[in-house]
């Protein structure tokens, strides 16, 4: 009697577990959003750059990354996956297994079910990794393709040196790829082939191959061998960038050794190669790995143990002789790479005594002689000028140059940004809908203050009144602009977006507008509102009533990133600064295109060489370049974002950069020329700071143009530290705009400074004495559209090696012990004021270096902010304090410098002398600053002091009763003002009699 079963039944067992219909359904849905929010990213990416009118931009990045992800991923993929296929499909129909193999058959066993999907499984996990790893290098596949010649030829083998910038890259990636992929080939067909029986141990000794095996494993090996000696050979044409040398490039053991070593070993690989072929026909491997091990002992004796003799014995004995043509290539490669090989040298010796009239000739540079420093004055600004606390300031302010009745000023200017993390209720609403923008510049003259010591504003308030012409004042877009504000509404809504307070008779309190322009994409959608919430997970925008069918999303506000995002091939200057141009705030930055493989130039650290103490004093405000090391830059772009509506254009300002010609290749109409620049705007681009920063840093060495006096370094420089930040730090005194004529000048121009002293010994001493001074000029046109002629023009003065002249760290030691100096200073700070130095310019007029500092004077309080109240002013040994830079100047240069300072006139709020920290008769209000009463009594006091010092010199003790008993009324007349200072004014009292004599040789004249 037989059972029946359907044969279904006997197909599945009975205890098989069915899936869960939920579980699948689960697992689907959590696929099907993960695919959604990664659409999403990429959709409102599409959104984004179709929104600026650069699709295309984003279509070619995209597209090169994903043809580039298959690339890698075929490249690396079907190797490996060929070669597991190949050890399997003829592997051997019956596998004898030795005792050695006793276990080798369970492991077969145990694979079988898995092998199909691991056949798969293997090869795509490291297609993907490889397709990753390419896809991010999809820059230098595009420089490839489109590479423009230098037309110049490197000096070594004769080839454009666009083949070592934009094809050797290539070449490289290309032969890393292929070598990683035949490894991995290599390795896969071993282990298969062992798996398969293809590969087994001999019974007694040695490896029997199957004949399939054989040829697999010879052809992978020689073509492995021949990648090898493709990317040796290429590895010669890398000795043309390579350190550890005595110069970056090719020395002289690499010209006479180690480069034809290299060329014979590459020739000999290929050799080797047809050897494997040879052995993957006739079977015997002894030949070939003989004669791998010979290349590989023929490698390390002629590229490492020969030129490493011949640098001992024959090199070092005579190195400065043998390397000086080296040395000079990359002398002149490096100052060609960056942008410094024309730069106008001029020796210069100073005079250090400063004589009547001195500065007749400068006249125009001592009028123009920048005061305010845009590192201090922010607060004051803030102070002043803020109106709200929903608006900011950055900490670092910055200079300018505008046309005012016919007249270039100096400016030191701010835009009036939004501060999101100070409004008072952080509702969705408010941070998204009601605050969205800032307003307004504010502006103040360079070289001028008010007699309080506060900046003589020419564009200020709300809504903004001054000198400058009508301008659209909002601002969305800027530096401290909120992650996203959704603005926009239709014609006839009421608008909600908060333009500025208001005291009008209407008592509402504030002015509201709403944005009519296109600054970002569109979410009037259900659908993109969906895709924004989230990208920024913040479900109020699919939510909120608040959104109408012409809202706006505007995101990626900060100048910066919004261009860096754009052009990706682009190295954008750390501090975009904004100027009114055409009836627009427009932030203006600098775009560089670098290269790393310039043959024969010096590396530099993009972010150690801009690094200062601006950068680490206001992190927010300034930015380094990049942490990149690159050996070629070019200034290449000029760019602006117009701080209403986000609108970016970028202008081509190096013709002749084959850099940038290459991408222009790339991303066609990206780039406009030059010449469809206004006049406005021309006459407010200036010569970039981080360039500047790091051409003088180069400069420390590459001011050296003989390969002798290189070799020695016996006239390398160095920066000099900040002298107003604390020694310890060693932060490097940042560069200065300022209008400026260098000696051989025709005319002042807009200028970008900086300054150097000896570089430091071996024990880490240096003196700080000058020995060289550079400038940029830094005017690139006018209003009319004319180009500056001399922009960007580099003048180099280097000082006497046998003379000594203060640089800026023994100027400010000078300042700091000057007795006189001291004297007054101890006078401001009296009330818990604080005294604070401003930025030390240096300049080289009057026939030498005059050295000038602002004095600022900050009073106790949380709402305190600094007043100019003093300038100090050196030239050689002698030094001027006085309330302006007027008098200071005409203390050092015989009472009549012959030049007008910019503050010639100003009235000083006190008696002409120290500098009061009064701003008036609302000061106390405005900054808690001594009152004027308190401020009279000091002042008594003080002259009190000085004639008392005077009488003491003199003998006439009569004269110095009657100073003392000056100085104790107006000591009691400070502490009626202030009983604070009961104390203070009973120490001054008892110590006057002590009171060292001025010392003659010393200061200035106050």
């Amino acid at each position: 009697m037989s059972t029946s079963s359907s044969p279904t039944s006997a197909r599945m067992p009975a205890n098989r577990p069915r899936r869960s219909p939920l579980l699948l359904t689960l697992v689907s849905v959590a696929i099907l959003l993960i695919a959604f929010i990664a659409f999403t990213q990429v959709y409102t990416e599409v959104l984004w750059f179709r929104q600026i009118d650069a699709a295309n931009v984003f279509r070619t990045m995209w597209l090169t990354r994903g043809l580039t992800f298959l690339g890698g991923f075929i490249l690396i993929a079907v190797p490996v996956w060929l070669s597991l296929h190949l050890a399997y499909r003829h592997r051997p129909v019956y596998a004898p297994t030795t005792p050695r193999q006793e276990n080798l058959d369970r492991y077969r066993e145990a694979i079988e079910p898995l092998r199909r999907v691991a056949t798969i499984a293997i090869p795509a996990v490291m297609g993907v990794l490889a397709g990753i790893t390419a896809s991010a290098n999809w820059s230098t596949i595009l420089e490839w393709i489109n590479s423009t010649s230098f037309g110049s030829k490197d000096p070594q083998f004769g080839l454009d040196k666009s083949f070592f910038v934009f094809v050797l890259p290539g070449l490289r990636l290309i032969g890393n790829q292929l070598g990683m992929a035949l490894l991995l080939a290599l390795i896969a067909a071993l282990v298969a082939h062992y798996l398969f029986g293809g590969i087994r141990p001999g019974e007694q000794k040695g490896v029997i191959l199957t004949k399939a095996a054989q040829w697999q494993l010879g052809i992978t090996v020689a073509v492995l061998v021949i990648v090898q000696a493709g990317r040796l050979w290429l590895s010669r044409y890398d000795r043309m960038t390579a350190a550890g040398g005595i110069v970056p490039g090719v020395t002289y053991v690499d010209d006479h050794a180690a480069l034809p070593a290299m060329a014979i070993v590459a020739i000999a690989a290929v050799l080797v190669a047809l050897l494997f072929v040879y052995t993957a026909w006739k079977g015997n491997w002894r030949i070939s790995i003989i004669a791998t091990l010979t290349l590989i002992v023929l490698g390390g004796v002629s590229i490492i143990a020969y030129p490493a003799l011949l640098q001992q014995f024959q090199v070092n004995p005579s190195q400065q002789s043998k390397e000086s043509d080296y040395i000079q290539h990359n002398i002149d490669a490096t100052r060609d790479a960056f942008d410094f090989d024309d730069i106008e040298v001029t020796p210069y010796s100073p005079s250090t005594t400063g004589k009547k009239g001195d500065l007749r000739k400068d006249a125009e540079t001592a009028a123009s002689i920048r005061l305010l420093d845009p590192n201090l004055v922010s607060d004051t600004f803030r102070q002043l000028q803020q109106v709200r606390p929903y608006y900011s300031f950055p900490q670092k302010l910055d200079v300018d140059r505008y046309k005012i009745d016919g007249d270039m000023r100096d400016t030191v200017i701010s835009v009036r940004e939004l501060a999101p993390s100070s409004v008072n209720n952080q509702s969705w609403f408010n941070r998204a809908i009601v605050y969205t923008h800032g307003f307004g510049v504010v502006a103040a003259n360079g070289n001028q203050r008010n007699p309080d010591g506060e900046p003589l504003f020419m564009e200020s308030d709300i809504p903004p009144k001054g000198e400058f012409p009508d301008y659209e004042p909002r601002v969305y877009f800027g530096e401290s602009s909120p992650d996203y504000s959704i603005v926009g509404a239709p014609k006839d809504a009421t608008p909600r977006e908060l333009d500025y307070p208001s005291d009008e008779k209407s008592g509402s309190g504030q002015v509201n507008s709403t944005f009519s322009g296109d600054g970002g994409p569109s979410v009037g959608n259900v659908f993109n509102r969906l895709a924004y919430a989230l990208k920024f997970q913040d479900e109020q925008i699919l939510l909120s009533d608040a959104l109408n069918d012409e809202s706006q999303i505007l995101y990626d506000r900060h100048p910066r990133e919004r261009v860096e995002k754009l052009a990706p091939f682009l190295k954008v200057d750390g501090d975009p600064y904004p100027a009114v141009v055409d009836g627009k705030i427009k932030w203006i930055l600098d775009g560089y295109t670098t290269a790393e493989d310039y043959p024969y130039s010096t590396p530099q650290p993009l972010q150690q060489a801009t690094e200062d103490s601006t950068t680490a004093s206001a992190p927010n405000s300034v930015a380094t370049l990049p942490d990149d090391e690159v050996n070629y830059i070019r200034n290449s772009v000029k760019i602006t974002v117009d701080a209403y509506d986000g609108s970016v254009d970028m202008y081509q300002w190096d013709k002749d950069d084959p850099v940038l010609k290459t991408w222009m290749k790339v991303f066609p109409g990206l780039i406009k020329s030059s010449s469809e620049m206004s006049g406005d705007l021309m006459s407010h681009v200036r010569y970039p700071e981080d360039m500047f920063k790091v051409q003088r840093d180069l400069l420390t060495k590459y001011h050296v143009t003989s390969a002798s006096e290189f070799y020695s370094g016996q006239d390398f420089w160095t920066l000099p530290t900040d002298p107003t930040t604390k020694a310890s730090s060693g932060l490097t005194q940042p560069p200065f705009y300022m209008t400026l004529q260098m000696p051989g000048q025709q005319a002042p121009s807009f200028s970008l400074t900086s300054s150097y002293i000896p570089a430091r010994s071996s024990e880490g001493q240096s003196r700080n004495n000058l020995t060289g001074f550079l400038s940029a000029d830094a005017d690139a046109g006018n209003k009319k559209g004319e180009t500056a002629g001399g922009y960007g023009k580099l003048r180099l003065l280097q000082l006497p090696r046998n003379t000594t002249v203060p640089g800026p760290g023994q100027a400010q030691n000078n300042f700091n012990t000057a007795p006189d100096v001291q004297r007054s200073l101890n006078l401001l700070r009296q009330g818990e004021s604080e005294v604070e130095n401003g930025n030390l310019l240096t300049l080289p007029i009057g026939g030498g270096l005059l050295y000038v500092q602002p004095v600022y004077v900050r009073s106790a309080g949380e709402t305190s902010y600094p007043l100019l109240q003093h300038v100090l002013v050196a030239f050689g040994e002698d030094i001027g304090f006085a309330p302006t830079l007027d008098e200071a100047l005409d203390q050092v240069f015989g009472g009549d410098s012959g030049a007008s300072a910019g503050d010639a006139g100003t009235e000083d709020s006190g008696d002409g002398e120290s500098g009061s920290t009064s701003g008036g008769e609302d000061a106390d209000s405005k900054s808690g600053s001594p009152d004027k009463a308190l401020n009279d009594a000091l002042q008594e006091a003080k002259k009190a002091m000085e004639d008392s010092d005077a009488a003491l010199k003199d003998g006439d003790f009569a004269e110095y009763g009657k100073a003392q008993d000056r100085l104790k009324k107006a000591l009691e007349d400070a502490v009626a003002a202030d009983p604070s200072l009961a104390e203070d004014a009973a120490g001054k009292e008892s110590s006057a009699p002590a009171s060292e004599p001025a010392d003659e040789g010393g200061d200035s004249g106050n």
